[in-house]
């Protein structure tokens, strides 16, 4: 999108807020499918590995979660607040100019 129309339309902070919960998205996958793998792991050396994996998934989404709180993205402690962030980010998107 042009920088212009992100400034104007206010896509410019939603755009990288919307990136955050994306990467935020795909993290949360990435424990999740980690987890699992663990409990099928079929020998010691491979549950080792994949015990590496699933801490550096979970190093990374505390990081990225940590952003978007510091940034006002992300409320996980907090509902009322994600919930009012949620729905004034549908407002937004809803209000975009079609172009």
């Amino acid at each position: 999108m042009n920088a212009i129309i992100e400034y104007l339309t206010g896509m410019n902070v939603l755009t990288d807020q919307v990136i955050a919960m994306d990467l935020l998205i795909s993290a949360k996958s990435g424990v999740r499918n980690y987890a699992m793998a663990v409990t099928e792991a079929g020998t010691p050396e491979v549950k080792e590995i994949l015990i590496r994996h699933l801490e550096e998934a979970l190093d990374m989404h505390e990081q990225i979660s940590t952003y978007m709180t510091e940034k006002g993205w992300y409320h996980a402690w907090n509902t009322d607040e994600q919930i009012k962030l949620n729905l004034q980010n549908i407002d937004t998107a809803l209000n975009l100019p079609t172009l």
